[in-house]
């Protein structure tokens, strides 16, 4: 791992959010309704369907053919809130496995009661997905395309006991 000057990285960190940070009370709102929908390439439509739907509880909610690829399929998981995970598979192409890269996707998290964390987190392990519980509050893992994910059971617009919305 490269040294890193921690002391320069902080100041940097704190002139960013002296510049652009606006308390609650003067943050104008947002111009966004809300995530409609996050897209991901997938490597087989069925697994994907029997990880999200079946394993983790996320509704199928439609599927049609992609208008970008004709034989792709685009379809959509209800993740609550009125928002949607969403895949394409490319069939006939080589898409290579799924890589994790300097300003490519780290990871998608998403809420979950604390019930159902506990309840997905057993599932997760009966199912013999390997993932590493942070903070007692988050679960990562990847899904079967090699995506990461993180289940989080901190309230929406909380963080780790920090409130970031």
């Amino acid at each position: 791992m490269p040294e890193i000057d921690l002391a320069a990285v902080n100041a940097e960190r704190d002139r960013i959010q002296a510049a652009y940070l606006i308390a609650d009370s003067e943050r104008p709102a947002s111009t966004a309704r809300g995530l409609h929908h996050f897209a991901i390439v997938c490597r087989d439509v069925e697994e994907t369907v029997l990880f999200y739907s079946g394993l983790l509880g996320f509704p199928l909610t439609d599927i049609f053919e992609n208008r970008d690829y004709p034989g792709s399929n685009h379809f959509f998981f209800d993740i609550g809130n009125r928002n949607l995970l969403a895949f394409f598979d490319f069939p006939g192409l080589d898409v290579g496995p799924y890589a994790e890269v300097l300003g490519g996707l780290h990871h998608v998290a998403i809420s979950v009661e604390p019930e159902q964390w506990l309840v997905l987190r057993d599932r997760l392990e009966q199912a013999g997905v390997e993932y590493q519980s942070q903070s007692g509050s988050s679960i990562y893992f990847r899904d079967p395309n090699g995506a990461r994910l993180e289940l989080i059971s901190d309230p929406l617009g909380e963080m780790y006991g920090t409130r970031v919305l």
